[in-house]
């Protein structure tokens, strides 16, 4: 006997807006003034109404269209009715049954080494605002619990998934994918940390039965989980408690309610909360207080056409065209669209993708790193790396000459193409075109070194490392490769 897991993810974020989603207060992040960012619309005070925020529903209608859904023509707003204390007008404004995006999808790699794909259901994606913050005192020493109310009303993007997910991997998988499609098409900053993207997921397991037949633990529901590992670790721990709470029980989906549960990072484990809410218990009606919105074809072909390449056809693009393994091309976008574009720059204008990606997913990074900035107020501009990397290329200078200088570059305040040169000239790393010159020098180190050409002719083929050190200091620039083949061809 065995099972299947079961997971369906409804990811919360945050739209990138100055101003909430019905009102014109601020959604800037402000944990150290709190309610400070409130007014009477998002509070729900008698007389005040709502007024929709145009750019929130244009990012929500772009949200909806990159994860490949359907945009009616039609969607409306509804109240979904409960009483929290971070929720003081105790409903909020949500949609229920005509959600402004449905039926979509997002493609996800959930084998690396044989590039097996899965393309995981959406069910919907649509707007809402969001709750105002609790902070609980978890010490156990009774202090009260405080509530910010700066977070209210801001605009979210409720995305729920088909439950396609079989793995806490998946779901992983899954999360960090979306999260990079939403950055790359800049809807939101998704910072997790911040609240900006936060996940519910939802678990149970089908049990196989000897005659074929499967059975349904109950679901449980996971609230707020605001990282990957913690996704993973939360559904982890979620599979092994059903399981065995199934072998104690034997109880199926009809014998339990759906029920919710909170994770508790430190400890490891989930903690149940409180049974889980149907429809029928938030009372949905559709709110009088906003208008219906209508969605012209010429509106949503609009907003298509603002969306960029999607992260997944770029990594492939980047492999086909460019000749990046998959390890490479994942780097590169990872680090987000910016850092994607340098890229492409820099291969574009040196000619060859695989220097390219080699120079700045390890010399560019680090230097990033380092300097704790993002690639936009990098001082070497993208330009200037190819034209670095061109000089390579054409065999003027070497790689180490060529890392040179890029530390020049860095220290100067203004690294410009035509500095390349200078640099170059200044140190003296143009690569050494005279060959009878070359020659020369390596006659007479091989002349000097003559048990090292012996180790070499009995075999020794390291030998030759020492007497390359030799050449390369007596004449500056020479290219270590040609070096090598005369005094490999002089001693042979």
């Amino acid at each position: 006997m065995d099972y299947t897991v079961i997971i369906g993810l409804e990811v919360h974020v945050q739209l990138q807006t100055r101003t909430k989603l019905f009102c014109g207060c601020s959604t800037k992040f402000n944990p150290d003034q709190p309610n400070t960012q409130t007014c009477p619309v998002c509070l729900g005070l008698p007389g005040a109404l709502p007024v929709l925020n145009r750019e929130a529903f244009r990012l929500g209608m772009k949200t909806g269209l990159a994860i490949n859904c359907e945009i009616p023509s039609f969607t409306k707003w509804d109240r979904k009715q409960y009483y929290y204390p971070d929720l003081p007008k105790a409903y909020q404004i949500s949609q229920y049954d005509l959600p402004m995006s449905q039926n979509g999808w997002l493609e996800i790699e959930i084998d690396p080494e044989t590039r097996e794909t899965k393309k995981v259901g959406i069910i919907r994606a649509h707007l809402e605002e969001d709750a105002g913050k609790n902070s609980h005192d978890e010490s156990g020493r009774g202090q009260d619990s405080k509530v910010d109310l700066n977070r209210c009303g801001t605009p979210l993007v409720e995305i729920v998934s088909e439950p396609d997910l079989r793995s806490a991997q998946e779901a992983r998988k899954y999360l960090e994918e979306l999260k990079l499609l939403l950055t790359y098409i800049d809807v939101s900053d998704c910072n997790m940390q911040e609240g900006s993207l936060r996940c519910d997921a939802n678990v149970n397991l089908h049990v196989h039965q000897e005659n074929g037949d499967a059975i349904a633990t109950p679901i449980v529901e996971i609230k707020n989980l605001n990282s990957f590992r913690g996704v993973e670790q939360a559904i982890e721990y979620e599979v092994k408690r059903q399981w065995e709470e199934w072998q104690k029980t034997g109880q199926s989906i009809k014998d339990v309610p759906k029920e919710t549960r909170g994770w508790d990072a430190d400890r490891g484990v989930t903690l149940g909360q409180r049974g889980k809410e149907e429809a029928a218990d938030y009372r949905y009606f559709p709110d009088p207080d906003l208008a219906p919105v209508t969605v012209t074809d010429a509106e949503r072909e609009e907003v298509m056409n603002e969306l960029c390449e999607r992260p997944a056809n770029r990594r492939n693009r980047f492999e086909a065209d460019y000749g990046l393994s998959t390890y490479d091309a994942a780097v590169i976008i990872d680090q987000g669209v910016a850092f994607a574009d340098y890229f492409e720059t820099v291969a574009q204008g040196c000619g060859n993708g695989k220097q390219a990606a080699n120079w700045v997913t390890q010399d560019v990074q680090r230097e990033l790193n380092e300097r704790s900035c993002q690639i936009a107020d990098f001082p070497i501009r993208p330009e200037v790396l190819a034209a670095l990397l061109q000089k390579v290329e054409a065999s003027e200078i070497t790689i180490k000459s060529a890392r040179t200088v890029f530390q020049v570059l860095l220290e100067e305040d203004a690294a410009s193409v035509e500095r390349i040169q200078a640099v170059i000239e200044e140190k003296g790393l143009g690569l050494v075109s005279d060959t009878g010159e070359l020659e020369a020098i390596v006659e007479a180190v091989v002349a000097k070194n003559e048990k090292a050409v012996a180790d070499f002719q009995s075999g020794k083929k390291a030998a030759v490392g020492a007497l390359i050190g030799q050449v390369m200091r007596e004449i500056k620039g020479a290219d270590a490769k040609v070096v090598r083949e005369l005094l490999i061809k002089k001693m042979s």
